[in-house]
C-alpha cells in the first residue's frame, strides 16, 4: 500500500507540472484557469454524482472544513494566476512548490499528531535544498528589491500548505472526488469576476480550448491522485514527495519553454530525488 501511495503522489507531481506549464503558456492566466474549472466540473460530474449518492450524513464540522477548503483553493488559484502573469516558470515554480514541504511536515507532526523519522526530516531538507538550488537564488539581482513575483510565489506556497492540511482533515468527512469537486467550484467563484472583467474569454477559448479541456482533466485528476495517496499515508510524508514535480517543471522549462538553465539544475534534481527516496523508506 505504501508503494501505491508513493506512485500516486509522484504521478500527481508530474501532472501538476504539466498543467502549470499550460497555464504559463496561456494568453490570459485568469481566464484560462477559469475555463479549466468549468472543464473539471463537467468532466468529473458523473463520478461526483455517484459518490454523493453513497455519502453518509456529514456533521457540521465537516461542512465547515469543506467550505474552508473551497476558500483556500480559491485564494490559491487566484494567486497562481497573478504569479504567472509576472514571473517565469523556472523562477516561481520552485518557490511555490518549495514552501509546502518545509511547512506541511511540521504542521503534520505538531497539529495532526503524525510521526516522522529522522531520515524523513533529512529527506525533507534535501528536497528543500534542491528546490532552493533550482531557484537560482544566487543569480544576479534575483533578490534585489524582493521581486513581487517571488512574494506572490511564497503566498501561493502558503496556500498550498494550508489547503493540504485542511484537505487531509476534510477527507475524514468527504471522499476525494467530492472534495475536489467542491474546490473546483471554489476556484471558479474566485476567478469569475476578473474573468468577465478581462474581456478575454473568446480569445482564450479560441486559441487554447484543447489545453483548457486537458487542463480541466489534469489539474483535478492529479490532485485526486494525491488525495487518494493521503488516504493511505500521512500528509507529512506524502506532501514533500509531491514536490518532485519541481524537477519535471524544470525540465519542461529547459526543453519546452527554452528557458536558460545552469548545471546546478541537474544537481538540484539529483538532490530532490535523493530526498524523495529517503522519505519513501
Amino acid at each position: 500500500m505504501t508503494f501505491i501511495a508513493i506512485v500516486l503522489v509522484v504521478l500527481s507531481g508530474l501532472i501538476h507540472s504539466i498543467w502549470n506549464l499550460f497555464t504559463k503558456k496561456s494568453i490570459n492566466k485568469i481566464v484560462f484557469l477559469w475555463f479549466c474549472q468549468w472543464a473539471a466540473i463537467i468532466i468529473f460530474l458523473p463520478l461526483f454524482i455517484i459518490e454523493v449518492r453513497t455519502l453518509d450524513a456529514v456533521p457540521s464540522i465537516g461542512w465547515l472544513l469543506i467550505v474552508a477548503s473551497m476558500v483556500l483553493h480559491g485564494a490559491y488559484v487566484f494567486l497562481l494566476a497573478k504569479t504567472y502573469m509576472i514571473g517565469d516558470l523556472s523562477q516561481v515554480y520552485p518557490i511555490m512548490r518549495g514552501t509546502s514541504p518545509l511547512l506541511v511536515p511540521i504542521i503534520g507532526v505538531l497539529i495532526l499528531e503524525e510521526s516522522l523519522r529522522f531520515q524523513g526530516w533529512v529527506g525533507i531538507m534535501s528536497i528543500v535544498g534542491g528546490i532552493i538550488l533550482i531557484g537560482d537564488y544566487k543569480s544576479k539581482n534575483r533578490w534585489k528589491g524582493f521581486d513581487r513575483s517571488i512574494l506572490l510565489a511564497f503566498m501561493v506556497g502558503l496556500m498550498i500548505t494550508s489547503y493540504t492540511v485542511v484537505d487531509k482533515v476534510t477527507l475524514e468527512y468527504f471522499p476525494a472526488i467530492t472534495l475536489n469537486q467542491a474546490t473546483n467550484i471554489g476556484n471558479l467563484l474566485a476567478l469569475t469576476y476578473l474573468t468577465f472583467k478581462s474581456n478575454g474569454i473568446r480569445q482564450e477559448w479560441r486559441v487554447n480550448w484543447r489545453t483548457i479541456i486537458l487542463g480541466g482533466l489534469l489539474a483535478p485528476g492529479g490532485y485526486i491522485l494525491f488525495l487518494k495517496g493521503l488516504e493511505i499515508m500521512p500528509v507529512s510524508q506524502l506532501a514533500p514527495m509531491r514536490e518532485i514535480g519541481t524537477v519535471f517543471g524544470t525540465l519542461m522549462g529547459i526543453f519546452i519553454l527554452k528557458e536558460s538553465q545552469g548545471r546546478n539544475r541537474i544537481l538540484a534534481s539529483i538532490i530532490i530525488t535523493l530526498g524523495v527516496i529517503l522519505l519513501a523508506q
